[in-house]
């Protein structure tokens, strides 16, 4: 297969699921199994950093208007109820440092994970039963809107989530550093709807908080490789002209699949929920570990 072609791919598939709550990780590492991508390669360690990133980038251009208002109005907030500790960006970091330490911590124990096909498969199926339990709890008061009496929902708006919150979300962002498979946004929107967040209000707050976790992430691998302080590391110099050529294309092309994605997202939730991701989810998660079973495939 053309190394471009096969950019573009990898860039369409870590697009469409960085931001979905399927795992983008498991998706890339399976891709990259079944299209026999060289895993002991530094370039393709470094080629899948590089198309993250185009993802990533596509968080603070869609949500700028947003981010420019929470910047403007730091510390005290829109409504002039916030402070130092309570503010929308200072929730987001609070929970970015809950998950930050104990995820560096714990590097070694995610390096074995991400190669165990067993670990992935599992997360997938587990995560995909929890996301389908704790919507459909929560589907009905979704339906009746803030004026419900007695609703467990009393978060409508990120704006309006406070400190408990964060830091709770923040602590069940660990499970996806620790387990691949388990979806940041997935771990981070379940546990946003468990205390009294709306699917809009968790879905917000997890794309906020994963522009810290997922830069500091990424770029730190990337350090690692191109210092030379990982197992395969690679040099920037010694990349040729068609080497940069396919790093490009599939930053390009996950940059714009994955802006897509984060659009058609948001206004899909709002309306229909999380379920058929969950279903998604349990199939795949029961073909992986067929797979890694041997009964599929292998």
């Amino acid at each position: 297969m053309s190394h471009y072609l096969l950019s573009v791919l990898l860039g369409i598939i870590e697009g469409l699921t960085e931001f979905l709550p399927v795992s983008s990780t498991a998706h890339l590492r399976l891709a990259e199994e079944l299209m026999q991508v060289p895993l002991s390669s530094g370039y393709w360690k470094m080629y899948s950093i590089v198309i993250q990133l185009g993802a990533i980038l596509v968080l603070p251009i869609y949500f700028r208007a947003h981010i420019v208002k929470l910047i403007k109005t730091w510390p005290e907030g829109e409504k002039k109820d916030c402070d130092y500790l309570t503010h929308p960006l200072s929730l987001v970091m609070i929970a970015f440092v809950v998950t930050a330490i104990p995820a560096f911590l714990l590097t070694k124990v995610i390096g074995k994970n991400l190669e165990s096909l067993y670990v992935m498969g599992a997360a997938l199926l587990l995560g995909g039963i929890a996301m389908w339990v704790i919507d459909a709890m929560k589907a009905p008061w979704e339906k009746a809107g803030p004026d419900a009496p007695g609703s467990p929902i009393h978060t409508w708006k990120m704006d309006d989530m406070y400190g408990a919150q964060s830091l709770w979300i923040g602590a069940c962002q660990i499970l996806s550093a620790v387990f691949p498979g388990t979806s940041r946004s997935m771990s981070t929107i379940g546990a946003g709807q468990l205390v009294g967040m709306s699917r809009s209000a968790a879905l917000e707050f997890s794309f906020f908080l994963s522009m810290p976790t997922m830069t500091v992430a990424t770029l730190y691998t990337l350090y690692k490789s191109l210092s030379g302080k990982d197992d395969n590391p690679i040099g920037v110099a010694d990349l040729t002209m068609h080497e940069w050529g396919v790093l490009a294309g599939g930053f390009v092309v996950s940059f714009l699949v994955a802006y897509v994605a984060v659009a058609w997202f948001m206004n899909w939730v709002r309306k229909h929920g999380f379920v058929p991701f969950a279903i998604y989810r349990i199939v795949i998660g029961i073909a992986v570990l067929a797979w890694a079973a041997g009964y599929i495939g292998r």
